[in-house]
């Protein structure tokens, strides 16, 4: 899947980075082999260049250029930079050459290759193939070996912003997933809600009047606009509220056992990562078995992981039909499932998704573990 190819290219520029970061650090603490020219001159290019990457990492926009233009302009050692996108330049460093390089800026936009005048060295910048800007670079003496440098540059540069874009997929596809899954749950919750609340109109306002304070909670955080993650308290919460309800609904026969380590309620975890599980557990496991059923919720300390269980003794299921679920070959009859494996996996690799444990007659048991440390991209 695409996502799978996304974290593996993610994790080699990871790799890259830190090649670079042990380069760094041996040149420092090995200060004899910094004492020749050349060696001087390998830690400043290491150094620079380490310097504009994180701004070459928010994308090519004004903001990004800006910041990342003075260190490219010391990496090439020439009196005026530039970055263009398709039409215009973004930014300068150093003086405003546009009437001299907006020819060759458009040639290489055309043609998808560098050109060189006397002065001015173009170099197009690509992304997956395609061309989306160009690196500009003028001096008194544009050289071959000025335009040989230019041309390696750029080709960093662009493996920044191929970054960058692979960050903000990631970041949409998740988002995507996220709306789906509302989509998805949301219409059979609400039925079955306002069905339990609506059945204590009479017989027991006061009670009805809490459940529906309770489902305004709920529904709150669900359809909340901000934030790809949140921490396990605040799912743990939003769990509570949807058992209250469901309890409503179900009376005696849901028996809820929760066991919470309360060192790992402050972690931070993907959005709606375990509702959906406790909702497919009520829906698919204990709503479908006659008489009383039992739902244990466990999150426990693992040393460098939380480990989460959501077990029923509902009907189960097909262990063959969890499958095709988890691989997309089957799309209905699980609520959220494949949506929340999914989301794991590109948050913390393929090593993260959900462990199912089932068969017909013998419940439901969903493990998952929780890295403790915050994604870059949590809020």
């Amino acid at each position: 899947m695409g996502t799978v190819d996304w974290t593996i290219t993610l994790s080699i520029a990871a790799v890259l980075v830190g090649l670079a970061g042990l380069a760094r650090w041996i040149l420092l603490s090995r200060r004899r082999s910094l004492g020749t020219a050349e060696d001087r001159a390998t830690f400043q290019t290491l150094h620079t260049a380490a310097l504009a990457a994180p701004a070459l990492r928010g994308g090519l926009n004004a903001e990004s250029v800006a910041k990342a233009l003075p260190h490219l302009r010391d990496l090439l050692g020439v009196s005026t930079v530039a970055i263009t996108d398709l039409d215009v330049p973004l930014g300068w460093s150093g003086k405003d050459e546009s009437a001299l390089a907006a020819p060759l800026i458009e040639s290489a936009m055309t043609h998808g290759r560098s050109q060189a005048s006397n002065r001015v060295i173009v170099a197009p910048l690509s992304v997956e193939g395609r061309v989306v800007g160009s690196i500009v670079a003028v001096d008194e003496n544009a050289s071959a070996g000025l335009a040989r440098t230019t041309i390696e540059v750029a080709g960093w540069v662009s493996s920044q912003l191929e970054l960058a874009e692979l960050a903000g997929s990631r970041t949409a596809l998740m988002e995507a997933e996220l709306r789906a899954l509302r989509a998805q749950i949301s219409p059979h919750f609400i039925y079955n809600s306002l069905g339990a609340i609506a059945s204590f109109v009479r017989t027991d306002p006061e009670r009805a009047r809490e459940l529906l304070l309770e489902f305004a909670d709920f529904t709150r955080y669900s359809f909340r606009q901000h934030g790809d993650f949140t921490t396990l308290a605040e799912e743990l919460r939003s769990i509570e509220r949807y058992l209250v309800l469901e309890k409503a609904r179900f009376g005696d026969r849901l028996k809820v056992t929760t066991r919470i380590a309360p060192e790992v309620l402050s972690l931070t975890v993907p959005f709606l990562t375990i509702q959906p599980l406790v909702e497919n557990a009520v829906r698919h496991g204990l709503e479908r078995k006659p008489g009383p059923g039992n739902l244990t919720v466990i999150a426990e300390d693992a040393g460098t992981e939380c480990r989460i269980t959501i077990e029923d003794d509902g009907v189960g299921a097909d262990p063959e039909t969890v499958r095709a679920v988890l691989s997309g070959r089957h799309t209905s009859g699980s609520v959220g499932l494949a949506n929340v494996d999914e989301r794991l996996r590109t948050v913390y690799g393929n090593d993260h998704g959900l462990v199912v444990e089932t068969g017909p007659g013998l419940g439901t048991k969903v493990t998952l573990s929780i890295p403790k440390f915050t994604p870059a991209t949590a809020d």
